[in-house]
């Protein structure tokens, strides 16, 4: 979309005005320790909203030629174009260097929609996991589905098990999930509502592949909090969250099967989150080992701004202006 200048001035005006001063506070001080002089590019993108941008994935199982000639048109292009060691050829999104948001598809009655409108980086995990055909794959906190629908656009598990404890997330996730694949692969798939601390306990070393996209403290929501008590509760809150994402993890090592590979990952920018709770996995599982995903960030680094100086099994995508995608955090293990 484009906007008169005075109305961005206005818009932007707006949504400064609308920054919750207690999160950004929290996040200059926890940030430009962590990630030193980055910050700085990264907080000017996560307080504009008029620069953020959204990619376009579409449904395989819904094809129209004439979306991707209209997204042409509007100056999309595909994303993905480097030597990805994994891209199936049924995966198609497309993305545009400029900011705007491309019309999101509406419900039709028996229509299946055509698109799904995400954050480029949320396939960076779906990437990662490398699923295949008739593999037995565990999406431990689903909702609200935009990676189970991108798994499913890359191969159709034999087992396909898409999870999320949250009631209202759950009955989110089920929506999408009938919005977008059909009857016949849906019943392939099943929801439930479980206390992910407990999958690997309830079905142990069942699944060849694990998606851990833990629930995490959301930077680019938290910046534009509303209520400064609740902004300061989640604050407080945060400290916690690292402990139920390891063990959210945990659980998802004692779900996975031996030689099957887990990927973890969250849209904060914490290292409590990210780094910390992976290397705490690996230093109390001892059948778990990294894997090599360096490979995947140099294929995509035309299109994504990476943190320096993370291990070779992790990823961290930095919002930048042009490339406002993340934050994402990716980490990969194995069972052994």
């Amino acid at each position: 979309f484009f906007l008169s200048p005075k109305l961005e001035n206005e818009t932007k005006g707006k949504l400064q005005k609308q920054i919750c001063r207690v999160v950004l506070d929290h996040f200059e001080k926890q940030y430009t320790a962590e990630l030193g002089n980055a910050w700085s590019s990264v907080r000017d993108v996560l307080t504009d909203p008029l620069c953020w941008q959204h990619s376009v994935l579409l449904n395989r199982f819904s094809p129209c030629p004439e979306l991707e000639s209209r997204l042409c048109v509007q100056g999309y292009h595909p994303a993905f174009q480097g030597a990805l060691p994994y891209l199936p050829a049924a995966l198609k999104c497309y993305l545009r260097r400029t900011p705007g948001r491309f019309p999101a598809p509406k419900h039709q009655a028996g229509r299946l929609k055509e698109c799904y409108l995400l954050n480029a980086a949320s396939l960076l995990p779906v990437l990662a996991l490398q699923v295949k055909d008739g593999e037995k794959v565990l999406d431990l906190c689903a909702a609200p589905g935009g990676k189970s629908v991108a798994i499913l656009q890359c191969a159709c598990p034999g087992r396909f098990h898409c999870n999320e404890f949250d009631d209202l997330r759950a009955r989110w996730l089920e929506e999408t999930i009938e919005s977008f694949i059909p009857q016949p692969l849906i019943n392939s798939i099943t929801v439930s509502k479980l206390d992910g601390r407990h999958i690997g306990d309830l079905k142990p070393e069942l699944y060849d592949k694990v998606l851990v996209d833990t629930p995490c403290s959301n930077d680019r929501s938290w910046l534009f909090s509303s209520d400064i008590h609740q902004a300061t509760l989640r604050l407080i809150q945060r400290k916690e969250l690292s402990s139920l994402q390891f063990q959210l993890l945990r659980s998802a090592v004692k779900a996975l099967r031996p030689g099957g590979c887990l990927v973890y990952s969250t849209c904060t920018l914490s290292r409590a989150e990210n780094s910390d709770v992976i290397n705490l996995a690996l230093s109390s599982c001892s059948d778990l080992v990294p894997v090599d995903i360096s490979a995947m960030g140099r294929a995509v680094s035309q299109e994504f701004t990476f943190l320096a100086g993370l291990q070779q099994h992790e990823l961290l995508v930095l919002p930048e202006r042009g490339r406002a995608w993340g934050p994402m955090y990716v980490a990969k293990l194995k069972k052994i």
